[in-house]
């Protein structure tokens, strides 16, 4: 059973609004949705920061996009589907314990540091489609024990059409 952190990107890429993804990057966002959707676990933070995030910027109806129709799956909390960690924060910075301290993150992005974070906590990787912070940091997370699982590839200029 594969098991992922999903960014938001995937599934805004997934739904083909509001992006400027190549055909094939899109395709390669609902393949991967539909595949852990049927076979596989999104794995969330017990907190919800993760599950606000796909709030903000997919339709719990479900309707009309891949992207959406995994979010519906969150919001159901599928027990087969979801797995959830437990991510704690430093009380003085808010930042997120399970986030490596490495230099070399200092300029990672500050909104993707959940995902970072909760699959670093659960041995699973994040899976991205076009966001670039996670492929200019791949060498610091990596060292980190932070995998990621690039859906459309590790070569940006096919990322968009």
């Amino acid at each position: 059973m594969i098991r992922r952190v999903v960014d938001t990107n995937v599934c805004i890429v997934a739904n083909g609004r509001n992006t400027n993804a190549s055909i094939a990057c899109r395709l390669a966002t609902v393949e991967f949705l539909n595949l852990l959707m049927r076979r596989g676990r999104a794995v969330l933070d017990v907190g919800g920061e993760i599950q606000e995030e796909y709030r903000r910027y997919l339709r719990p109806s479900g309707q009309p996009g891949v992207g959406d129709r995994f979010f519906q799956v969150i919001m159901n909390s599928a027990p087969s589907r979801v797995e959830r960690v437990h991510l704690q924060t430093d009380p003085a910075t808010g930042e997120y314990l399970d986030f490596p301290e490495a230099a070399a993150l200092v300029g990672f992005d500050r909104s993707d540091r959940k995902f970072a974070a909760a699959a670093r906590k659960a041995g699973a990787p994040v899976a991205n489609a076009v966001d670039g912070d996670w492929l200019e940091h791949i060498a610091a997370l990596t060292a980190a024990n932070i995998s990621v699982q690039f859906v459309c590839g590790c070569d940006s200029a096919n990322w968009f059409d």
